[in-house]
C-alpha cells in the first residue's frame, strides 16, 4: 500500500442534475418573474444567433460523442474513463459536453428571450466545475499522468 488516496467520482451524476434543475429553474422563474430582455432592439439578431448555437450544441454533442465511442470509453460522468480522449472537439476544449450544455441554455436565452437561461447558464457553467470538472480533472491526472497533464496544459477547460 501507498498511502496515495485515489480520487473518486461522487455517486450523483452532477452535470445532468445541473443542466436540468437550470432549465426548469428558467422556465419557471420565466413565467413567474419574467426580467427585462434587449429583444426589441436585436430581437432577430438573437434569435439568429440563438439558432446558430443551438446548431454548434449539436455538433459538439455529435463529435463529442463519436469521438468517445471511438476511443472506446465512456460517456458516463461518473465511471472512470479507459482512455484520454483529445481528438475531435476535445483538442479544443477539455469539456466539449459541459460546453455543448451551457451553450444549449445561451441560445435558448436568445431564442425565447428568456434571460433567465442567460443567468443560469453561467451559474450551471461554475456549479458543473466546481461539483463535476474538478473532480474529473484530479482522476484523469491521477491516471494518466504525464500525458493528461501536457494536454492540459495545451488545451483549455471550456474554451
Amino acid at each position: 500500500m501507498t498511502g496515495i488516496v485515489k480520487p473518486r467520482h461522487g455517486i450523483i451524476p452532477w452535470p445532468p442534475v445541473i443542466y436540468v434543475v437550470a432549465i426548469a429553474a428558467s422556465v419557471v422563474l420565466g413565467m413567474l418573474y419574467p426580467l427585462p430582455w434587449i429583444g426589441d432592439i436585436f430581437g432577430d439578431l438573437l434569435f439568429g444567433v440563438g439558432w446558430v448555437a443551438l446548431f454548434g450544441v449539436a455538433m459538439l454533442w455529435i463529435t463529442a460523442i463519436r469521438a468517445m465511442f471511438k476511443a472506446r470509453t465512456t460517456l458516463d460522468p461518473n465511471a472512470e474513463p479507459d482512455h484520454l480522449v483529445t481528438s475531435g472537439p476535445f483538442g479544443i476544449t477539455r469539456n466539449p459536453m459541459y460546453l455543448a450544455n451551457t451553450l444549449l441554455l445561451i441560445g435558448v436565452a436568445f431564442i425565447t428571450g428568456i434571460a433567465w437561461f442567460l443567468i443560469f447558464a453561467f451559474l450551471a457553467a461554475f456549479a458543473t466545475q466546481k461539483l463535476a470538472i474538478e473532480k474529473e480533472e484530479k482522476i484523469l491526472a491521477a491516471k494518466f499522468g504525464k500525458k493528461y497533464r501536457d494536454y492540459a496544459k495545451r488545451v483549455r477547460r471550456w474554451i
